[in-house]
């Protein structure tokens, strides 16, 4: 419906110039009884052409070349919405289209020939999967399947530095658990990784090598065995949930192919570096930012931002048109000043797309389970699953604005009944697939030859949803808004329980019998469709 009024107005701007100064943009109205779609474009003309609002809107309509098929009528309301009405015959052929298309409909070639990267997780080696880290990972595997829904050629990567203290504290970890099981009575200091899995590294090291690791520094092979154990464990978990990892990228990369030191060089050419303190500093004030921050510690060791924008290079020199960032809110400060710097050095930052989501908080029984990575006192991502299921956890981390706390309530989750809305989405696929074993004994089957049968609010409201998916899709890949799939699909499975409630199937005359067969298959196709973009799956029977 979107595209051709789309298609009508992009005709009438060679009689109206004017239009083209305007961003059209079509809504659906709150009200029923004002249409199936509107737009303010008169109002947003009124400065321009110093009219009244509603005699621009007539101007408009008077000028508009459309089918009396398709169109049923055009109003003006209000102070000058331009209200479209569409008719039920025309409204009832998306039908024919999801049959036509089945699991491709939705999908479009808009972005098609341009190349994405989506980098998520990128937890360091240190630990299993959190909850926290869950999110990251669902978030950032939706995003990317929802870019390739509208054309991108989508690389997955994971970034982690298995350097640096953190590492060395997860290797001196194994190397003490390690000597304990040696029978040395050795304390295991607070500050070390305290969870159940060094313990269990230690224990392969000992069952390969017996006592002969202990005079081997942490740095050797307690790091080594832990890095490799670890990564095994979170490429184990991330599977569990459907995310498979097309790159994994080593920040030490960067310093053995000598980027950091050009990014260094780059910098000091332009004169964008100083030393002070014994560090050296970015100007970041000179890049709009509030204030200069140190790339290289008094130390020599380089902090966050140094590698972190060579990195984002190195995606450049790849020739990604689009760099989708997943972090956690602590991030939100830090990020600025890796596009900075990127910027400075003459890459198009507009091509990098940082999404910043809220933190999760676990409640079970309407407590907050507190939460401690280095104490081991967390819920694993494994965990979780385990509990709830793949397709809950999925759904949950999707089903919020990322810009919002995440309350995961496991007693909700568990829940076998409509309050919960994976449940509730699965329920009417599967309710679906049990109407349509009831039809097929009753030898009916589904029919597109008489959709103008379909003219039942309850028929044309569901009708009318299902134009609004490919939309949807689109709109939540350009924004990186995942929980729109989510909304939507709430929506679509409540106007399909109205409509079959109002609207019988079995005992209707024949015809109409098998127009609102298809109605259901189309529903349920575009049902499968949505929970496919977040790897939740569509049972034919619960």
């Amino acid at each position: 419906m979107k595209n051709y009024l789309l298609k009508i107005f992009s005709d009438a701007k060679n009689k109206f110039e004017y239009l083209n100064d305007v961003d059209i943009i079509f809504t659906i109205p709150n009200q029923v009884d004002h249409g199936d779609l509107s737009t303010n474009a008169a109002m947003l003309l009124t400065k321009k052409l110093k009219k009244n609002p509603r005699e621009i809107a007539e101007e408009i309509i008077n000028g508009l070349e459309y089918d009396e098929s398709i169109i049923s009528k055009i109003e003006i309301a209000g102070p000058g919405f331009i209200n479209f009405f569409f008719t039920p015959d025309y409204v009832a052929q998306i039908i024919k289209t999801i049959f036509n298309e089945k699991n491709e409909f939705g999908k479009s070639n808009i972005y098609k020939g341009e190349k994405a990267n989506v980098e998520f997780v990128s937890a360091n080696p240190t630990g299993p999967l959190t909850v926290g880290h869950g999110r990251n990972a669902v978030i950032g595997d939706t995003v990317a399947t929802l870019l390739e829904w509208i054309g991108y050629d989508v690389e997955r990567e994971y970034y982690f530095n298995d350097a640096g203290r953190q590492m060395r504290v997860l290797g001196e970890s194994v190397r003490v658990r390690y000597l304990q099981l040696l029978g040395e009575e050795i304390e295991f200091p607070d500050d070390l990784y305290q969870g159940e899995y060094i313990i269990d590294i230690a224990k392969l090291l000992f069952d390969e090598n017996g006592d002969g690791l202990k005079n081997n520094d942490a740095e050797e092979v307690f790091k080594e065995k832990a890095e490799e154990e670890i990564f095994k464990d979170i490429k184990n978990t991330l599977n569990g949930i459907d995310i498979n990892i097309d790159t994994y990228f080593n920040e030490r990369t960067l310093y053995n192919e000598g980027k950091i030191d050009d990014v260094l060089n780059q910098f000091k050419g332009k004169g964008l570096s100083y030393e002070k303190d014994d560090a050296l500093w970015l100007k970041l004030t000179e890049l709009g930012n509030e204030q200069d921050k140190v790339i290289v510690k008094s130390t020599g060791e380089p902090t966050y931002r140094l590698p972190d924008i060579a990195y984002h290079i190195n995606k450049f020199e790849r020739g990604y048109d689009l760099m989708v960032d997943i972090f956690g809110s602590d991030h939100n400060a830090t990020y600025p000043d890796v596009v900075a710097g990127c910027k400075a050095l003459g890459y198009d930052a507009d091509k990098i797309k940082v999404l910043i989501y809220q933190f999760v908080t676990i409640l079970e029984k309407g407590e907050v389970i507190k939460m401690s990575t280095r104490k081991a006192n967390y819920v694993t991502l494994d965990n979780l699953v385990e509990t709830v299921g793949k397709d809950v956890v999925r759904y949950f981390f999707n089903m919020r604005s990322i810009s919002s706390h995440l309350n995961f309530d496991i007693d909700l989750a568990k829940k076998q009944s409509e309050e919960n809305p994976v449940f509730y989405l699965q329920y009417a696929h599967a309710r679906i697939a049990s109407i349509l074993r009831m039809t097929k004994d009753e030898n009916l089957s589904a029919s597109i030859e008489n959709l103008e049968l379909l003219n039942n609010s309850s028929e044309l409201n569901l009708i009318k949803k299902l134009h609004q998916f490919p939309e949807e899709v689109r709109y939540s890949a350009e924004y990186f808004e995942p929980h729109r799939i989510t909304n939507y699909l709430e929506e679509l499975a409540a106007l399909f329980h109205k409509f079959y409630t109002d609207c019988r199937i079995i005992g209707s005359e024949e015809k109409l019998a098998e127009a609102r067969i298809s109605l259901a298959v189309a529903v349920q196709i575009v049902l499968k469709n949505g929970l496919s973009i977040l790897s939740v799956s569509a049972p034919e029977k619960m």
